[in-house]
C-alpha cells in the first residue's frame, strides 16, 4: 500500500508501515508525550501505549516497522539517537515497554536529521542528514552494529519517495546550483545519483509521490509561472501534465496513491490534503479524491479528529486514521466515486485539418526532459 506524506512543508504525526500492517504517532499533549502503535491488519484496529519512564520529547520522530516494533529518533544532547520500542509481557503496574538502542548520529551545527518514509521491505529503516553542501543517507535499523551510511549526495535533499518495492531506489530533492530537481538514489549501488526529473532548466521540479505498480508520479513545479501540482509517468515519453482542477485547489498535498493498478496510471485514486478556504481564518483540514484520467477532483470533508493522512486498498477504499476523546482508535473509510464524463461540444464548422508531409512528426521527450 502506497502511503506517504513527502511534503515536508507540514508534519504528518501518523505514520503507516509500508504494507498498512501497523502506524505508530505520539500520544498525549504537552509534557506527557508517549510513543503509541496502531494495529491496522486486523479486523478492527486498535492502539498499544508505549510509554516509558521519562516521557518523550514533541520533536520525537516514529516509524513502525512490519514486525511491530516502532523505531523512534530522538535528539539527545549533541547526537540523534535511535531505538526500537515494543510492547512486553505484563507485571506490577499492566504491560511494560521494551526499549533497545540501535546507535546515534552525531549532531552537527547546520545538519538536519530526519527520519525517511518507510521503507517498502517493512525491515530496514533510513534517516536523511542534511548539510548545506551534502547530504548523507544513513541506514539506521536493519543494520547489526549500529547505523551505517550508505549513501552521500553532493547539495542539500529533501524529500523522501521510494520508487521500488524492493527498498533500493530513493527519489530525493535535491538543492544546487540555485535549483531544486529530483534525483534518484540507488542505495544498492553505493548510492549512485541519477537525474530524476528537468522539466525545464532553472525550474524547481519536486517529486511528492510515486507508485511503484503505475508508474504514477505525483510532482510539484513551479514550471507553469507558480508551483502548481502535476502528474507524470516513471519511464514514460509523454510530458508531464498540470490539471487545471488541481490547481484550483490551492496549495493541497497528495498523501497517498492508490496501488495495484499495474500500467494503469490513469485510472489510481489519489487522496490529497488542503485547506478549506470556506473554513474560518487559517482554514480546516478538507480532502480531495482524483483520478488522473479525470478533470474533476472530488471535495470531502475530513473526519473529526483526523490525523492528516491515510491509505488506499488495492480494492478502491480510502482509509482515514482518526482519534476523538470517544474513539480513540478509529478509521473512517471512503470510496472513490465515479466521475461524471465531460460534455461534449460540436462544431457545425469545424476546419479540415492539413498535414504537412515536409514537417517531421516531433520525438517523444523522456520526462526528466520533458518540456511543458
Amino acid at each position: 500500500m502506497t502511503v506517504c506524506a513527502i511534503d515536508m512543508t507540514t508534519t504528518v504525526p501518523f505514520t503507516i508501515a509500508a504494507d498498512g500492517s501497523y502506524a505508530a504517532r505520539l500520544a498525549g499533549q504537552g509534557e506527557a508525550r508517549y510513543a503509541e502503535r496502531w494495529t491496522l491488519g486486523g479486523p478492527e484496529p486498535y492502539a498499544v501505549p508505549l510509554p516509558l519512564a521519562q516521557p518523550e520529547e514533541a520533536d520525537s520522530e516514529l516509524l513502525p516497522l512490519a514486525d511491530g516494533r516502532v523505531l523512534i529518533h530522538r535528539r539527545v544532547a549533541d547526537r540523534h539517537a535511535f531505538a526500537l520500542l515494543y510492547p512486553t509481557g505484563g507485571g506490577v503496574g499492566g504491560p511494560r515497554t521494551g526499549e533497545l538502542a540501535l546507535g546515534s548520529v552525531d549532531a552537527q551545527e547546520g545538519l538536519r536529521v530526519r527520519l525517511l518514509p518507510p521503507s517498502p521491505d517493512g525491515a530496514t529503516a533510513f534517516a536523511l542528514a542534511a548539510a548545506d553542501t551534502v547530504t548523507t543517507v544513513w541506514q539506521v535499523a536493519g543494520v547489526p552494529f549500529g547505523p551505517r551510511p550508505v549513501a552521500r549526495i553532493p547539495g542539500r535533499c529533501s524529500g523522501g519517495v521510494w520508487l521500488d518495492r524492493a527498498g533500493r531506489l530513493l527519489a530525493l530533492d535535491r538543492e544546487l546550483e540555485g535549483a531544486t530537481k529530483a534525483v534518484a538514489v540507488d542505495l544498492g549501488n553505493g548510492g549512485a545519483t541519477s537525474p530524476l526529473l528537468q522539466i525545464t532548466e532553472h525550474s524547481d521540479d519536486r517529486l511528492l509521490l510515486a507508485d511503484p505498480d503505475s508508474g504514477l508520479l505525483l510532482i510539484r513545479s513551479d514550471a507553469p509561472g507558480e508551483a502548481r501540482l502535476g502528474w507524470g509517468v516513471l519511464g514514460s515519453s509523454r510530458p508531464v501534465r498540470f490539471p487545471e482542477c488541481l490547481a484550483r485547489l490551492g496549495r493541497a498535498h497528495p498523501f497517498a496513491v492508490q496501488p495495484g493498478q499495474a500500467l494503469m496510471p490513469e485510472t489510481c485514486g489519489v487522496a490529497l490534503r488542503f485547506e478549506d478556504a470556506g473554513a474560518a481564518p487559517g482554514g480546516a483540514a478538507g480532502i480531495g479524491l482524483w483520478r488522473p484520467a479525470d478533470r474533476h477532483v472530488f471535495r470531502l470533508g475530513a473526519p473529526v479528529g483526523w490525523l492528516g493522512t491515510g491509505l488506499w486498498s488495492p480494492q478502491g477504499r480510502l482509509h482515514l486514521p482518526y482519534a476523538t476523546p470517544d474513539v480513540p482508535c478509529g478509521i473512517a473509510s471512503l470510496t472513490l466515486p465515479v466521475s461524471p464524463p465531460p460534455p461534449v461540444r460540436l462544431d457545425p464548422s469545424p476546419s479540415p485539418v492539413r498535414v504537412d508531409p515536409s514537417v517531421p512528426a516531433p520525438r517523444p521527450v523522456p520526462l526528466q526532459q520533458a518540456p511543458l
